[in-house]
C-alpha cells in the first residue's frame, strides 16, 4: 500500500497527465474535423471536374461525328479546315499552359 504521503503528489501528477490527455484528445478533434472539412472540398471540387470532362467529351463526340462526316463527303478543302482547327486548338491550350 502506498504511504499516505504519497497520495497528493500521485493525485497532481494524475491531474496533470488527464489535463494533457484532455488537450490531445482536443486537438485530434480539430485535426479530424479539418481533414472532414478539406474532404468535402476536394469531393466537391472532383465532382465539378467530372461534370466539366463529362461535358468535354459530349463536344468531342459531336465534333468527331462532324469530322466523320466531312471526311466522308470526299472534299479537298474539308482536311484543310481541320488542319487549320487541329493547329487552332494546339495553340488555345499553349496559350492556357503559357499563362499558368
Amino acid at each position: 500500500m502506498p504511504s499516505g504521503s504519497n497520495s497528493p503528489f500521485i493525485e497532481e501528477e494524475n491531474d496533470q497527465l488527464e489535463k494533457d490527455l484532455k488537450n490531445k484528445v482536443g486537438l485530434l478533434k480539430k485535426v479530424t474535423i479539418d481533414i472532414g472539412h478539406e474532404v468535402r472540398e476536394q469531393n466537391k471540387l472532383l465532382k465539378e471536374m467530372d461534370d466539366d470532362f463529362d461535358k468535354s467529351t459530349g463536344f468531342l463526340k459531336s465534333t468527331m461525328a462532324r469530322v466523320k462526316k466531312i471526311a466522308k463527303s470526299g472534299h479537298f478543302y474539308i482536311y484543310i479546315y481541320l488542319l487549320l482547327f487541329a493547329a487552332f486548338v494546339f495553340f488555345v491550350i499553349w496559350l492556357i499552359m503559357k499563362t499558368r
